[in-house]
């Protein structure tokens, strides 16, 4: 139990990192037909919400795996997939094994308790102001 304290800022990284990897290549897949391509047809450039839902995933997935802006971005990536479930998936059903919105659902949690948490001490933003201490280091 020792050793996964100690290296709690290890696994929030990589948590950070999966998380914002997989939110980028919804965004990538979507925006430019790669990764297997949108779900659906692909939306056109500035048409709400497919397009601009695409843009957050894309910027903001990258922008929480590598660190930067973690958490602002994350908030926002967070907040759109909150629309997704309930403007998209909630008026199907309540629950989301019923609705098809689990992935927004988790999403949208966990890119919350990135926002909580922080970038972590393995993010870009750290490694370029390092002589700022961490809220966790401070006490």
């Amino acid at each position: 139990m020792d050793s996964l304290i100690k290296n709690q800022g290890l696994f929030l990284a990589l948590y950070r990192i999966v998380m914002g990897l997989l939110f980028a290549c919804h965004g990538a897949a979507t925006l430019f037909g790669v990764l297997g391509g949108p779900y659906g047809a692909a939306p056109g450039i500035g048409q709400w919400p497919g397009w601009w839902a695409a843009l957050i995933q894309l910027a903001g997935g990258v922008l929480v795996m590598l660190g930067l802006g973690t958490r602002a971005a994350a908030v926002i990536c967070s907040g759109s997939m909150a629309y997704a479930y309930f403007f998209v998936h909630q008026p199907q059903a309540l629950f989301p094994i019923q609705n098809g919105g689990e992935k927004a659902a988790l999403f949208c949690w966990g890119f919350l308790l990135v926002a909580v948490l922080g970038p972590g001490r393995w993010a870009l933003s750290t490694l370029l102001a390092p002589s700022r201490p961490l809220a966790h280091e401070r006490r």
